[in-house]
């Protein structure tokens, strides 16, 4: 609890003051501002992956530049620092940590200059003279700098305009400058550490209006805690282009001082020196209050029109606001419409899904249908090509799965006998008429091949409908019935009795044999559709009364002596056996007569003697 105090309104804790007194908080833009130096450690997590690959190149070696000997760059887990891998040297490959180190010897590496920006125009910009053209602008300031540079000596230098503001950096001058607390710019009077801002305001000034260099000795400037002895020299540099001076620009020489160089402070050579100390120094002090005049004149102008901006910025913010309440307006009710829409579909998506269930349910059913009944189903669509299929539908034709797509005519069948299928389909698909066929396999199996269209609920024809249901069993029955019949046909044609099929109902004559042709004398053209009653077989008409009761009562009559007539008019006596026929739509009988009229003559000749 030594670290934090607690909020008074008890919502939660706040760090202690004198740790936050530790610890510098500033706003800095890696891109445009100037960087820190002599950093233990920067973080750079997840923002690299944002920029393209120019401005990675050259983020990379500021960092390098802004880390003191041995300092950690600590970089996003997708991030890397590229080809500079003789700038750093890797601590931990998996959470990309990376030490500072000075590289091999003959190391290339980009220039400072490459990645400190140069303020917009009419901030930061060269001030052009009277009559300099567009092009003149594109001044090379790095080689003005080195060339300066190399007519003084020095490791450190900064090109800078009449107002101070950066223009190069050469060498290291992190020990020297400092960005500005607040809005950092590169303003180099307002990043000079402490001991070097006053004489270096007042040598910029005398190098403006005196067109001469300046320079200060022995120095003492504060960094890091400690001082450092420098020499402090200010000298116009201009660049000349095609024999026309561009701009104005004055060269910042910062170098550390030997121990012979230091003494108080001295005007540049060649400047000329009033007659005394006190004078001089009035002289300087009067030189440093005109230029902090102006500076303060200039810094007054620049805060008004930034209070200028600002207000219109203000009102600019105002009128956001507004439209951005009217989107957020706007939003709420696009939400309240999205949710709306979102119950919606919740409700359509809960329906669809039974209706799939459904669905899923009625096929799985009719799979289960087609291939429980063993009726091979085969469906084919409008260019008789194969669409769906069932088991059982292989006995008949040669069908696997991968055929599903291909002709129906393109697939060998079992068929015996039969050739007509795509024939017969393309008519019933032409005509719309059903039509059946009993075809058999080459194992004998018989099956009824019945095409019909295929009809869709909306009563569109989309194809045909092949069934092939087995009647082989059925026609194993046909053959024994058939046979049955043959026998029965010879049975009936060679008894010697006569034998005579009619309907229970009226008696009209359906079927008799020869010996009944034979017995009552009548063909059988004569016969066939008349009633016994209208041929007159029995003497007496109340003998078929009789015989129908019979029937109905024990179902059968056995061995009744009946009087009959012959179609010449002649009697005979007769032993009637009558049953019906089973399986018949029509209710039936067969009647036996078997003649007895000789024995009853033998009978009544006995009885006689």
């Amino acid at each position: 609890m030594r670290a934090f105090v607690q909020i008074p309104d008890g919502s939660g804790y706040r760090v202690h003051k004198t740790i936050r007194d530790l610890l510098i908080f500033s706003v800095q833009d890696v891109i445009k501002d100037p960087p820190f130096s002599k950093l233990n450690l920067i973080s750079c997590r997840n923002l690299l992956i944002y920029m393209n690959a120019d401005l990675q190149r050259k983020l990379i070696p500021l960092f390098h530049y802004a880390l003191a000997p041995s300092g950690v760059l600590f970089l996003g887990t997708s991030e890397t620092i590229g080809e500079f891998m003789t700038l750093f040297s890797a601590l931990d490959r998996k959470w990309k940590l990376y030490m500072r180190q000075e590289g091999s010897p003959g190391t290339a590496r980009p220039a400072l200059s490459d990645f400190v920006p140069i303020l917009a125009a009419g901030d930061a910009a060269p001030q052009l003279r009277r009559g300099a053209s567009q092009t003149a602008a594109k001044v090379d300031l790095r080689s003005i700098t080195e060339r300066s540079l190399l007519a003084h000596y020095d490791p450190v230098g900064i090109l800078v305009n009449s107002r101070g503001e950066i223009l190069h950096i050469v060498g290291r001058s992190g020990s020297y400058l400092e960005p500005a607390p607040g809005d950092a710019g590169m303003n180099m009077l307002s990043m000079a550490r402490e001991g070097l801002r006053r004489e270096l305001t007042t040598a910029l000034h005398r190098a403006v209006s005196e067109r001469e260099p300046v320079r200060y000795a022995g120095l003492r400037v504060r960094t890091n805690g400690s001082f450092t002895t420098v020499n402090l020299t200010v000298r116009p540099a201009t660049a000349i282009t095609a024999g026309a001076s561009v701009i104005d620009a004055f060269l910042v020489v910062i170098e550390e001082a030997l121990p012979t160089d230091i003494s108080p402070p001295q005007e540049a050579e060649g400047a000329e020196s009033p007659g005394s100390d006190s004078e001089r120094r009035i002289a300087a002090l009067e030189h440093e209050l005109r230029a902090k005049e102006e500076y303060l004149q200039t810094t007054l102008e620049e805060m008004e029109t930034a209070n200028e901006e600002l207000m219109s910025a203000n009102e600019e913010l105002q009128s956001l606001n507004e439209e951005l309440q009217s989107t957020n307006e706007e939003l709420e009710t696009s939400k309240e419409e999205l949710q709306s829409v979102n119950e919606e579909l919740s409700t359509v998506n809960a329906e669809l899904q039974n209706k799939v269930f459904d669905l899923s349910r009625a096929n799985n059913d009719m799979n289960n249908l087609l291939a429980g009944t063993g009726v091979g189903t085969l469906f084919v669509d409008m260019d008789l090509r194969i669409s769906r299929f069932t088991p059982a539908i292989t006995h008949v034709i040669n069908l696997i799965k991968p055929d599903v797509g291909r002709p129906v005519g393109d697939i060998a069948s079992n068929l015996v006998g039969y050739s007509r299928l795509v024939e017969d389909v393309r008519e019933v698909h032409d005509t719309l008429v059903p039509k059946d066929a009993e075809v058999q396999t080459r194992l004998g199996t018989w099956y009824l091949m019945s095409i019909r269209p295929y009809r869709t609920l909306e009563h569109m024809i989309e194809g045909a409908v092949l069934t092939f249901v087995d009647i082989s069993q059925r026609k194993l029955f046909e053959l024994a019935l058939r046979s049955s019949e043959a026998k029965f046909a010879k049975a009936f044609r060679a008894i010697p009795d006569g034998l005579v099929v009619c309907q229970q109902s009226d008696g009209v004559v359906l079927d008799i044999n020869a010996s009944w042709e034979a017995l009552f004398g009548s063909s059988r053209q004569q016969i066939i559709g008349r009633s016994l009653h209208d041929l007159r077989v029995f003497a007496d008409p109340a003998d078929w009364q009789r015989v129908r009761e019979r029937l109905q009562q024990d179902g059968a009559v056995r061995d009744m002596e009946l009087e009959t007539l012959q179609s010449s008019g002649g009697r005979r006596w007769t032993l009637l056996s009558a049953e019906q026929l089973e399986g018949e739509a029509e209710p039936s009988l067969i009647m036996i007569f078997h003649d007895i009229t000789e024995r009853r003559k033998n009978e009544q000749a006995r009885q006689t003697e």
